[in-house]
């Protein structure tokens, strides 16, 4: 392994990426190269070779920036589940690869959607090391592990499916647990690190908002119980400690993607969540969802998502799981979002405490 030092102009030329954005530019001294084997979460200094599909980078303040041939980027190594896009995995070395996702995510490819073009493709310079030489991984720069006395309720918006409708209920739960008098937080707990959702949730009027970028992961594919277990609980603690009294998260992905399943059976997560609304694209993908998670015993409150863009579909799923439909205008509705300790209201539909 060569050790080169990495000047502050290379640095300022570099577009970082929003995986990123919790890295301390300051730590960043050295340029490692070599045979290398690099680990998810290391940063990589790269060269755009070649652009494909991601013709622009999520910053680390959330822009997208026009990316150019041979522009230098500042990434992250990661693993990509994403049926809609690509399937990647952290290659063995420093060879080239490609740039798999927009949030700034350094993996070759395995396989990818019809719709997809190939993927843009990266040249890694050098893993990007502190002043000893050592490589700097995302992890270092993670939030600590807390531990808190405060008990606030927590609802999870889950899925079947990439693009189901998960991250709009989301919000626009937030939105009206926010017009109801709460003090919001909110957490994606699993994915692939980008600024769009967490900026959506934000936009709703989450007074908090984290994301497993801030536990330490550019992504959640391929991570062990123990380390998804421990990504929920330090989200849920920080957000507890900043004194919100109502907390929202979405665990990305399908009921059928491993992590997203691993995490959802564990003991650790029906401990944490208060109750459970189900995304879904159809009437069937709904029930099947909603059975699952009752399988599991899980608190299922109800059925949202894009299905809810037709009354018809939402009916249909309402008789086939004996389940509450909100819609996007009962999600920001704030006598339906009502959470305990709020003044009591008319409700048009059951109140997701009380469905709990």
């Amino acid at each position: 392994m060569s050790v080169l030092s990495l000047s502050p102009a290379m640095l300022t030329t570099a577009k970082r990426a929003f995986s990123t954005r919790r890295a301390n530019a300051g730590a960043m001294k050295n340029l490692l190269k070599g045979p290398l084997q690099p680990c998810p979460g290391d940063l990589v200094l790269a060269q755009i070779e070649a652009l494909g599909q991601h013709k622009r980078l999520q910053l680390s303040n959330g822009r997208p920036a026009q990316l150019f041939e041979n522009d230098t980027v500042v990434v992250a190594y990661g693993h990509r589940y994403a049926p809609d896009q690509f399937e990647a995995e952290v290659p063995p070395d420093l060879g080239a690869c490609h740039l798999a996702a927009a949030g700034g995510l350094a993996a070759q490819v395995l396989s990818q959607h019809g719709a997809m073009l190939p993927p843009t493709k990266l040249q890694p310079l050098g893993l990007i090391g502190d002043g000893r030489g050592q490589p700097l991984n995302l992890r270092d720069f993670a939030l600590p592990s807390i531990e808190t006395n405060v008990v606030v309720p927590v609802l999870a918006v889950v899925g079947t499916c990439m693009n189901s409708g998960k991250t709009t209920a989301a919000a626009y739960l937030i939105h009206g647990l926010n017009r109801a008098g709460h003090r919001v937080g909110a957490a994606k707990v699993t994915g692939t690190g980008a600024p769009a959702d967490v900026s959506l949730m934000a936009d709703a009027g989450a007074a908090a908002v984290l994301d497993f970028t801030d536990a330490g992961h550019a992504s959640t594919y391929l991570l062990g119980l123990p380390e998804l277990e421990a990504i929920l609980s330090t989200l849920i603690g920080h957000l507890q400690a900043r004194d919100v009294s109502a907390i929202v998260i979405e665990v990305a992905d399908g009921l059928y993607q491993r992590e997203t399943a691993s995490l959802l059976e564990s003991e650790r997560f029906r401990a944490s969540v208060s109750g459970v609304l189900m995304a879904a694209q159809d009437s069937l993908g709904a029930a099947a969802g909603a059975a699952w998670l009752r399988e599991r015993q899980l608190p299922v409150l109800g059925i949202v998502g894009l299905l809810t863009q037709s009354p018809l579909a939402g009916r249909e799923a309402a008789a086939a799981t004996g389940l509450p439909v909100y819609s996007l205008a009962d999600l920001r509705d704030a006598r339906i979002a009502m959470a305990p300790g709020m003044p009591a209201a008319p409700a048009l539909a059951p109140t997701l405490w009380e469905a709990a």
